[in-house]
């Protein structure tokens, strides 16, 4: 045979050999586990960062408006696969929708298309991750306002939705991968439905929550807060068949309101089953309530614990591969760059 024959040959099988395991790779793990892939959905506890967008770091002095050191690509670069945010208008003149604290005097990440934006490039790098987001939707836009954004960022592509009337029966990870429809979106509050755009799901049709303005580390509980038709009652909530998001941040009081609380992060977020008020111990808590750990799990200052470590041992997982490691500690800065003294008021989760 011609050399350039058998160059030809060879180089064929180098590029198969090569282009084997890269395809197969990618079904390897999925949310960074192997052990997840078979599971439902529902059947997986997901790491959810608090108010994602609102970083408190050097930049901005530590403000004290921030609920996470790191940005949402970082988020999920590390494990966190639910990210939430608020969205508001920058005042009442304007339409565009925007990422604010309570009020985009407070503080102001950007617009809705944007941080979409990102999100969608990664998971266009990330082909094996399933991505959840909760919008605060303070605004009460609907469906087809927030579509109009979602599908000017490019993330509409990987929207998940339902094709039956069963609001309980979700398909596993790897389902959800191989579909490629590996982003679920739930809204709190979808006014009028979503017949425009049916990847938005009504938060409170498919989840259930605990309390979210917690004071002390004491007072987590794992009681039905919403929605009200289940509020009160843990038995109506396990019955209903929706999924538990298990807030789990801690907040101070100032004079005029609360902020979060950075200084007790550690024990707030940690997975030790023994500490009150820990990750881990509210975790059990409402394991022995419902029989089963939350779907979702949502904390600030997600690296300090860290709160993946609780949220593998939920999962029962010891085999995680693909995550960037992020420093521990939750005072990340330094003498002398404390958070501004001003005191905020801040409404809604």
């Amino acid at each position: 045979m011609h050399f350039n024959t058998w160059s030809l040959v060879l180089a064929s099988c180098w590029q198969v050999a090569v282009a084997i395991p890269q395809t197969s790779s990618s079904t390897l793990a999925c949310n960074n586990s192997p052990s997840l892939c078979s599971r439902a959905f529902n059947n997986v506890t997901h790491l959810g960062a608090h108010d994602s967008p609102f970083v408190s770091n050097s930049s901005n002095k530590y403000t004290s408006a921030g609920n996470q050191f790191f940005d949402s690509i970082t988020q999920l670069n590390a494990g966190v696969r639910l990210l939430s945010a608020q969205i508001h208008t920058a005042d009442d003149s304007s339409s565009e929708l925007r990422l604010c604290h309570t009020s985009c005097n407070i503080y102001d990440a950007g617009t809705l298309v944007s941080w979409l934006s990102g999100i969608s490039s990664w998971l266009d790098a990330n082909p094996s991750e399933v991505v959840t987001i909760l919008i605060v939707n303070s605004v009460n836009a609907d469906a087809s306002r927030l579509n109009t954004d979602f599908t000017a960022s490019g993330i509409t592509k990987y929207g998940f939705k339902f094709t039956s009337s069963s609001t309980t029966t979700w398909p596993t990870l790897q389902s959800l991968i191989s579909a490629n429809t590996r982003l679920v979106t739930f809204v709190a509050s979808l006014p009028s439905g979503n017949a425009a755009a049916p990847y938005l799901l009504d938060e409170f049709t498919y989840v259930f929550e605990n309390p979210y303005t917690i004071l002390s580390l004491n007072n987590f509980t794992c009681i039905p807060d919403r929605p009200t038709a289940v509020g009160g009652s843990p038995s109506a909530a396990a019955q209903s068949g929706r999924m538990f998001l298990m807030n789990h941040f801690l907040d101070k009081a100032q004079l005029f309101g609360e902020i979060p609380d950075m200084d007790n992060s550690t024990i707030t977020n940690s997975p030790d089953t023994s500490i009150v008020g820990s990750l881990g111990n509210h975790a059990a808590a409402c394991r022995s309530t419902y029989g089963r750990y939350p779907t979702f799990t949502l904390v600030d200052w997600f690296n300090v614990g860290p709160a993946i470590a609780a949220v593998d041992d939920m999962n029962g997982i010891s085999d995680a591969t693909g995550r960037t490691s992020l420093p521990v500690s939750n005072h990340q800065h330094k003498p002398g760059e404390a958070s501004p003294s001003k005191e905020i008021t801040f409404a809604g989760p």
